[in-house]
């Protein structure tokens, strides 16, 4: 499998904004989310990854068709600390999924982000859960335990740990 991950801009904006159908739909056997009044779900957060610096886009190819997408952004959900890398949403379709792909970009994406990082994973979805606690193992080279977390009401493993600087960027 040929991966490629492409910081988006704004030209990508409505690609990525197609790809947050298909994962929220995916999102919504775990969590309330409501289909706006043209029947779509509402990620009001998109537009911010275009103007704000401490938000990152990527997209992600396979073959040279759209497979993902990881929004990082700079500053934990949790604590508040400004100095943590937070994996905000990822996604992979389910037809590249179970073929190493999501652990690929994962990878990638901690190595070009090097230092804190936290990813959330809400209790409800074990999927999520199975596959951050292994991609996250490969990644630090030992398993880190998470952190069990209620925010806003919801149930949340958290996972923090370290990426080292000088790790293959690519």
């Amino acid at each position: 499998m040929n991966l490629e991950i492409i910081q988006a801009s704004p030209e990508h904006e409505p690609i990525l904004a197609n790809l947050l159908q298909l994962y929220s739909h995916d999102f919504s056997e775990f969590h309330d989310i409501d289909l706006g009044p043209d029947g779509r779900f509402i990620y009001k957060d998109l537009p911010r990854y275009f103007r704000e610096s401490n938000r990152h886009a990527f997209l992600v190819r396979t073959d040279g068709m759209w497979a993902g997408f990881a929004l990082v952004r700079r500053g934990s959900q949790i604590s508040g600390a400004d100095d943590v890398w937070d994996m905000a949403e990822f996604f992979v379709v389910r037809g590249c999924r179970r073929r190493g792909a999501g652990t690929e970009i994962a990878r990638r994406m901690w190595s070009r982000f090097p230092g804190k990082w936290e990813v959330r994973v809400m209790e409800a979805n074990r999927p999520a859960h199975h596959f951050w606690e292994r991609a996250i193992a490969l990644f630090a080279g030992r398993e880190i335990v998470p952190a069990a977390v209620e925010n806003d009401g919801e149930a949340w493993w958290v996972y923090s740990f370290e990426a080292g600087g000088g790790a293959r960027q690519d």
